[in-house]
């Protein structure tokens, strides 16, 4: 059983695949991280963050696939690289493998298949979305995309997130269709629904299954850690296996 307020995603996966989210509720961290911050990299105590991560393994099949993440494009095997690899997605095929991300604002992208043979977690900030980092996880998955079933977990709302010129310039370069994800703001500035690029960039692939979205992760600070609202803050995880 999982502490009341983690977030089981909401979807079709088939038996065999597990899911999980974390809040900032449930452990010993305290100030900006408190309480279950789960990175040793944001300025919290570390032997607090190896009490929150000890927690959270506890509801867990085997030690977190952690990633050092860049803000990237990169895909790693989470059942076959070595943890820590610079990277921002992780997919697997054996079962107790857990994939994971940390977020406090950017998109935790959960995937798997609809036969339970290959699961996905992905962090979508704006530079790895542009970048193509759901396009690099849906291929290391080795599945036909439209077998393919998505989860959008908590992440900053569009009514939360104002950006500049760099970031929408990023997705346009794509193709005009990034518009409909960019409403202006004040001069120069506009804010970004990220996931509504997410879902473009899903549909792109040919993933058609996506469920989850309409958090906003800074407007509850209470219980999401977001970085725009606090600066110092913790992160959670979003986590996938195959059972």
């Amino acid at each position: 059983m999982f502490p009341p307020d983690w977030i089981v995603p909401d979807w079709p996966a088939p038996p065999g695949v597990a899911a999980l989210v974390t809040t900032r509720t449930g452990g010993v961290s305290r100030g900006p991280y408190a309480s279950l911050n789960l990175a040793g990299h944001v300025g919290d105590i570390l032997e607090d963050v190896r009490e929150n991560r000890r927690r959270l393994r506890s509801h867990l099949p085997a030690e977190p696939f952690w990633l050092e993440q860049v803000h990237g494009a990169r895909c790693a095997r989470a059942d076959r690289d070595r943890p820590g690899l610079a990277a921002d997605a992780a997919a697997a095929r054996t079962p107790g493998a857990v994939c994971a991300v940390m977020t406090a604002d950017c998109l935790p992208l959960l995937l798997c298949d609809e036969s339970a043979r290959a699961v996905a977690a992905v962090h979508c900030g704006w530079r790895g979305l542009a970048a193509g980092v759901i396009e690099a996880a849906v291929a290391q998955m080795g599945v036909a995309p439209e077998r393919l079933l998505a989860w959008l977990g908590p992440a900053i709302g569009q009514a939360s997130y104002e950006v500049g010129a760099q970031v929408r310039d990023a997705f346009l370069a794509a193709g005009p269709g990034a518009t409909e994800a960019f409403r202006a703001s004040a001069p120069g500035r506009w804010r970004a629904d990220l996931y509504a690029l997410a879902r473009q960039r899903l549909a792109a692939c040919g993933v058609a299954r996506v469920s989850g979205g309409g958090f906003d992760t800074c407007a509850e600070p209470e219980r999401f850690f977001s970085h725009r609202a606090s600066g110092a803050t913790g992160r959670m995880a979003a986590l996938i296996w195959l059972q």
